[in-house]
């Protein structure tokens, strides 16, 4: 009788199926997962996979650009996944319904704005508009964020349904970052109705030092479906200023709610 090790694709045995397809499946699902890469030997460890197979599969994913391999020879994903199955309405996407409004509060606010979705326990950016300031942030579409100590992440979490929102709280370590990072599950939860009240979120450098973002939610219907927001330096997005900026970044993801309900 066969056996199936837990790491293999349930996939696997299905009539049909082809086990290269499902090897490279499961490499992609696993660095999905994973924040700081996998090299081979640990993507051929962790997935009981005979390492010549893995390289023959990494060296496709490589040249195809699913993948990319930094300085320490770990594997990551790319951005490749975004553009072939982003969000849709209709037949536009969510990053391409977004563009327009987000390149308009970019000239509004001079900051970099960037567009997220839930996706497990975690963010991911989907796209961004860069500030035109020569000190700005700037990230790698694709990356994760967590849902506790930063605007988008809090957005996500406060707009999850609450049996949702607890059990999300109980697998997410609340790792302080920033003398700020809130790491209380209680005062989180505060935070949450806070930002479910005022319709914003604030990340006061609960993240990173000295970088400050205000997010909105993106409405279709009565479920959010995105995130919006603005990241720049604390010295050009002030404490002071959350309140108006949280208007403006409210305002525009207001108008990607109706983008997108027309598209609908």
């Amino acid at each position: 009788m066969k056996t199936t090790s837990p790491c293999e694709s349930p996939a696997t045995d299905s009539p049909g199926s082809v086990p290269a397809l499902d090897r490279s499946l499961d490499i992609l699902e696993i660095l999905s997962g994973s924040t700081s890469g996998l090299t081979l030997s640990e993507l051929s460890s962790a997935l009981d996979f005979p390492k010549n197979a893995v390289f023959r599969i990494t060296q496709t994913l490589l040249a195809r650009g699913y993948i990319s391999r930094d300085e320490k020879l770990a594997f990551h994903l790319t951005q490749q996944l975004l553009r072939l199955a982003p969000p849709r309405w209709g037949s536009v996407s969510l990053p391409a319904i977004s563009q327009e409004v987000m390149a308009t509060l970019r000239d509004e606010t001079g900051e970099t704005v960037q567009l997220g979705v839930l996706s497990g326990l975690e963010g991911i950016i989907i796209d961004q508009v860069e500030s035109m300031e020569a000190l700005r942030i700037v990230v790698d579409l694709g990356l994760r964020f967590p849902l506790y100590n930063n605007a988008p992440g809090k957005l996500l979490l406060a707009h999850m349904p609450n049996v949702e929102r607890l059990t999300a709280l109980k697998q997410i370590k609340l790792k302080a970052c920033t003398p700020r990072t809130i790491t209380d599950e209680d005062e989180l939860l505060r935070e949450c109705e806070r930002i479910l009240h005022q319709g914003y979120s604030v990340d006061y450098a609960e993240a990173n030092e000295g970088i400050h973002c205000v997010a909105a939610p993106i409405f279709e219907g009565e479920h959010v479906v995105g995130t919006l927001w603005i990241s720049g330096p604390a010295k050009r997005l002030p404490k002071s200023r959350f309140k108006e900026l949280g208007a403006q970044v409210k305002a525009a993801g207001e108008r990607i709610g109706y983008a997108i309900e027309v598209a609908g």
